[in-house]
């Protein structure tokens, strides 16, 4: 099956490059794609259809994981993580082009999309609201967004992932892990269709609450 890299227009936030990060992103990953986040994505990506966009692409982790669409376009503006996800495209199962474009400008008409796909991306772009908007912009009616995410925690461990978001976000690409996404999921305009909560078995999971979930459009009342 052919895989194409279409590289549409980039927005200015494709400047950002994480060569070490993306450099060490799959061995760091390696263990926990076996033990947990493999089947996330599995069980998420089972809600795909018709033409996918997913945002933030990274290295290519959820290509193998895609059944019955029609074709997804990946989105990814760090050409360090973009090259790296470019050498995964025969693992994926459909037709997959690659577009270096950042989620807060996305060179697709409105309605163009059936399904957007959005894991552990939301926490690292530099504008969420914009990226939201513009997820909302491009999803048909009926759409439907399916997310991971790493969340704000509550109480105590909110203020303690204040105080090492700055450290973080050096450490790892960008990630803001005291966003509260899905909130902002629902000011965007979307309705929570399924989710679920849950903390990862990793050390200090207490400090990376995750979600998972679908939303759609909200209507207008």
């Amino acid at each position: 099956m052919r895989r194409s890299n279409d590289n549409h227009e980039a927005s200015p936030a494709a400047k950002d490059e994480h060569p070490i990060f993306a450099a060490l992103f799959d061995p760091m990953s390696d263990s926990m794609e076996r033990k947990w986040m493999g089947g996330r994505r599995r069980r998420l990506l089972a809600g795909a259809r018709g033409a996918v966009l997913e945002i933030g692409g990274g290295t290519g982790a959820n290509l193998p994981h895609y059944r019955d669409v029609d074709r997804v376009i990946v989105t990814e503006p760090d050409p360090c993580m973009r090259k790296r996800l470019g050498q995964k495209l025969e693992e994926a199962r459909v037709p997959v082009e690659v577009s270096e474009a950042g989620a807060e400008e996305l060179p697709f008409p409105d309605g163009s999309f059936d399904t957007v796909v959005s894991t552990l991306v939301l926490c690292t772009v530099p504008d969420q609201e914009s990226a939201l908007d513009e997820v909302r912009r491009v999803l048909c009616p009926g759409g439907r967004l399916l997310f991971i995410e790493h969340v704000r925690a509550a109480g105590s461990t909110a203020r303690w992932q204040d105080r090492l978001e700055p450290l973080w976000g050096r450490l790892l690409g960008g990630c803001h892990p005291n966003r509260a996404t899905v909130a902002a999921i629902e000011n965007a305009g979307f309705e929570i269709e399924t989710f679920e909560s849950f903390h990862p078995p990793v050390f200090l999971s207490s400090l990376t609450p995750h979600v998972q979930g679908s939303a759609t459009i909200r209507l207008a009342a």
